[in-house]
């Protein structure tokens, strides 16, 4: 019988780029669990050895890889680039949180012997990860995990397959044995499957709240999988008091726009001060009419490229169109430029005065606008969602920031900085419907491995005494 084939298309041309066929789960589960013991016994050392040397494979094909993820994507080639330096940079970043995070303790108490804490790996670990980042954001799971001694089973957005298999390709190039890191090709239908499969003893997730919210459920009933969901934003970015408002316009547009708009930390909702909204729209219309927007190889390189697809291309127009006849007021007009291809220009709109805005996240570069008058407004503002990844004050005063930072709902809390941008030596996730309180980044070794304390005496020594007779 011939096996279901994934293909993958470039989307900034339409054209093929990759093809390869439906995995079967069972058996690279099975392969996995077989893999992962003679992993897991492996002295820490050697385990930091091999993923050094990973990042040492990758350096090799720094361009190789960076293009390879920029057609794949449509992302730009500077953009790809320092993903790929995110990758490298991601080895000596998850030594140091194991270290720290994970380290081994002892406290010696004489006749009692002695106390350790040791962390042991869950086992085989699923990742599922997404399209936006599909080499980054994947490999700050699986680094943190190989570290910890556990198996690895990647499952690539059915988007970007290619990118996934690359990654791994560097890593067996490495010395990390093929049956440990596994690819598994596929769609929903493989992922569920994955997530379910009682021979994995994690799963690891970057995507959308939807489909974050449908694993959490399929595995509440077995509280022995570890699950950490990192799912997206709805994240404001508020401005107030500044004279500065080029400034804050340029900060503006790179939370909004980067990446297309792609990303979990992206600005979907922008919050003005009354008095300064007609000085930032302005700036704004001028910095968007400025803006580039072409393939990942043009020249000069442009600042933005398409969306993933023409599917999702339809979605945000159709979502530009909602705000519009339910009340919001067109400041740019998101634009298709291409029918057949899945260029969007960037939208700006006022939903100020919508009755009822929809708490979503619009995968794409689309801004919602909102005025008020008060700075508890915009908090209360930025607060009316049911996310809670990123939010940024722009402006204000220390104090202003403060009372934003001390009552916004957010795991990352920026001031006059983008929402977007995380470092990787930072603790990463949000609340809500962001996140299940399991953040990645620098604290992603806290959920690829777990305690185990031991009171440890090398000899049995002991006695009874209260409630017995004499001998």
């Amino acid at each position: 019988m011939s096996k279901e084939i994934l293909v993958s298309y470039e989307p900034a041309t339409g054209e093929e780029l990759w093809r390869g066929p439906h995995g079967n789960v069972d058996e690279i589960v099975a392969r996995a669990r077989r893999a992962w013991p003679e992993w897991a016994t492996m002295p820490l050392a050697t385990r930091i050895e091999r993923v050094r040397r990973f990042a040492n494979e990758v350096r090799k094909e720094q361009e190789e890889f960076a293009e390879l993820i920029a057609r794949e994507t449509g992302k730009p080639m500077w953009e790809a680039r320092t993903e790929v330096e995110a990758v490298i940079a991601k080895v000596e970043i998850s030594i140091r949180a194991y270290a720290e995070r994970t380290g081994q303790r002892k406290l010696d108490s004489a006749l009692q012997g002695s106390a350790a804490l040791r962390h042991k790996p869950h086992g085989v670990m699923a990742v599922l990860g997404p399209y936006n980042f599909p080499a980054h954001l994947p490999n700050g799971h699986i680094i943190p995990a190989l570290i910890a001694g556990n198996a690895i089973i990647l499952k690539p957005s059915e988007k970007t397959p290619a990118v996934g298999e690359a990654l791994l390709k560097y890593m067996n190039r490495a010395g990390i044995p093929a049956a440990l890191v596994q690819l598994l090709v596929g769609g929903p239908e493989e992922g569920k499957a994955l997530v379910a499969h009682e021979g994995v003893d994690g799963v690891l997730f970057t995507g959308s709240a939807q489909v974050g919210i449908a694993i959490n459920r399929k595995l509440a009933t077995d509280p022995g999988k570890i699950l950490a969901l990192e799912m997206g934003g709805n994240n404001p970015i508020v401005l107030w008091d500044t004279p500065k408002i080029s400034d804050a316009a340029a900060l503006i547009m790179q939370s909004a726009y980067t990446t297309a708009g792609q990303r979990c930390t992206a600005a979907r909702r922008l919050i003005v001060k009354s008095e300064l909204y007609d000085d930032i729209i302005a700036e704004l219309k001028t910095l968007i009419g400025r803006v580039i927007i072409g393939g990942p190889f043009d020249e000069p390189q442009p600042f933005m490229g398409p969306v993933i697809d023409n599917h999702t291309a339809d979605q945000l127009t159709e979502s530009f169109l909602y705000l519009l006849s339910n009340g919001g007021k067109p400041i740019t007009h998101m634009r298709r430029p291409d029918e057949k291809l899945p260029f969007v220009t960037p939208g700006l709109i006022d939903v100020t005065d919508m009755a009822e805005r929809p708490d979503v996240e619009l995968f794409g570069p689309l801004l919602q606008v909102i005025k008020v008058d008060e700075l508890d407004q915009a908090i209360a503002e930025a607060n009316n969602t049911r996310f809670g990844l990123s939010a940024s004050m722009i402006g204000g005063s220390p104090a202003d920031y403060n009372r934003f930072w001390a009552n916004i709902r957010a795991g990352i809390v920026n001031w006059n900085r983008p929402t977007n941008g995380a470092s990787s030596a930072a603790p990463f996730g949000g609340i809500g419907f962001s996140g299940n309180h399991r953040p990645a980044a620098f604290y992603a070794a806290d959920y690829c491995a777990y305690p185990v304390t031991s009171a440890e005496v090398e000899q049995p020594r002991a006695s009874v005494g209260v409630g017995f007779r004499e001998g």
